[in-house]
């Protein structure tokens, strides 16, 4: 299928329609389809679509319009327009008898991306209402409503685009089949990812500030108890969910989390994100108010660390879980519950907890003191290995000596309690250099 711009298309058929219907956009009264051109159409339209290599079983058809003779070819351009049956969405085809015709949607047809101009060069009766099939796109493109507008964008060898915009203020960005199939797979973005300045395409039913609107209604829904004083769109994360922050009145701010189905999935303060995540607030403050929470959680919990630095891991239902950097560089892992006491683990014992710090110094002094526990007093931990589970339900850590010599496998029944070390020498399944059988 060769390229060709619409506007040359549109042309064509204006030039040669009666003026009422060429400026018909939507008509309360529907064009008049010439007979004869109906007939034309009819007869025409199946070999045009083979040839075309579209999804169209015609149900209606007309010839719109033929251009002047070439000159030098004597072949002259003709366009048909086709109506594919309940549901679907028409074409515009542009012919000249020697190359596969040129395919444009009625729907980028009827809807120009440029809505001070006239639209519905398509007047057959199903190809004036195409809401229900437009609908149908943007379900399976996820829209989280019915659609209540449209604009045609345009469309590449690939794609069709098209705007959709929402009751109440909300718009997408459709991104379909070209040729624009309702049968095919379809995707959107929303509307406010191309509100940005330097975007090159941009949604024109609405403005940006009814687009943001949704921010407070997901605000409200994720009850984080912030007055808001502004909002922005994020944009479109990895795991699928759009993102939008909102900095506070009282200094705080969040990011919120979204589904395509407009549901709140998760609220994340934006002292506990990575930094440059929140740009509406000045997260020093917050970040120095969390870190002196932390102090206060671990001295609850009966360590000494006098937090600087910390990151958070994934929630283990109401528990939250951070690893921590303490006034001397030393790392930890602290598990907090919602309620009562919670541990922290240096970063030894941490991996038999299930995690490993990547942020703070290992300090393994704390393994050096379970073997000291286990009458094993030659050795002072300098590398371990990976936890391994025991048959009984135990965790196995294999630990390393700093003299170069053999080290031990140590049994716990819990991330902070050993029960056992056997020596490498005999433990069979030690893997760490030193203490691998010399020879």
């Amino acid at each position: 299928m060769r390229p060709i711009g619409l506007g040359l298309l549109v042309a064509l058929v204006v030039a040669v329609m009666a003026p009422a219907a060429a400026m018909a956009a939507p008509a309360v009264k529907a064009p008049t389809v010439d007979a004869a051109a109906r007939k034309q159409g009819m007869a025409d339209a199946p070999a045009i679509i083979q040839a075309a290599g579209i999804e169209c079983p015609v149900s209606d058809a007309r010839l719109a319009g033929k251009g002047a003779k070439d000159p030098k070819t004597g072949l002259q351009p003709s366009v048909y327009e086709v109506a594919c049956g309940p549901g679907s969405i028409g074409f515009l085809l542009q012919t000249n008898g020697t190359a596969p015709p040129n395919v444009f949607s009625c729907l980028v047809a009827n809807y120009p991306a440029d809505m001070t101009k006239p639209g519905n060069p398509c007047i057959l009766p199903a190809n004036l209402d195409l809401m229900p099939a437009i609908a149908t796109l943007a379900a399976k493109a996820k829209v989280p409503c019915t659609p209540d507008g449209v604009r045609g964008i345009g469309q590449t060898a690939t794609n069709t685009i098209f705007e959709v915009s929402c009751p109440g203020g909300a718009g997408y960005m459709v991104t379909a089949s070209a040729p624009l199939l309702v049968s095919k797979d379809a995707s959107a973005l929303n509307c406010l990812a191309y509100d940005a300045a330097n975007a090159n395409v941009k949604c024109m039913m609405g403005t940006p500030a009814a687009r943001l609107a949704i921010a407070d209604k997901f605000a409200a829904t994720a009850n984080v108890g912030c007055t808001v004083k502004d909002r922005r769109f994020v944009g479109l994360l990895t795991d699928g969910t759009e993102g939008y922050e909102f900095s506070c009145a009282d200094g705080k701010g969040w990011i919120v989390k979204a589904n395509t189905t407009g549901q709140v999935t998760q609220s994340l303060d934006c002292a506990k994100v990575p930094p440059g995540t929140c740009t509406l607030t000045d997260t020093r403050a917050a970040t120095a108010e969390q870190a002196g929470l932390y102090t206060k959680l671990a001295k609850g919990a009966g360590s000494n660390c006098a937090v600087t630095r910390y990151a958070i891991f994934p929630s283990q239902g109401d528990k939250e879980v951070a690893e921590l950097v303490c006034g001397d560089g030393n790392g930890a892992i602290g598990i907090f519950p919602a309620s009562g006491k919670g541990v922290v683990y240096d970063c030894g014992h941490a991996l038999l907890a299930g995690y490993r710090c990547t942020l703070g110094k290992v300090d393994y002094a704390g393994l050096t003191a379970d073997l000291k526990k286990l009458d094993k007093k030659d050795c002072t931990v300098s590398a371990t290995g990976q936890p391994l589970k025991s048959t009984t339900g135990s965790m196995r850590l294999e630990v390393a000596c700093a003299d170069g010599l053999p080290g031990y496998m140590v049994e716990y029944t819990d991330p902070g309690t050993p029960k056992e070390a056997v020596a490498c020498s005999f433990a069979g399944n030690c893997i760490l250099p030193t203490n691998k059988k010399k020879g």
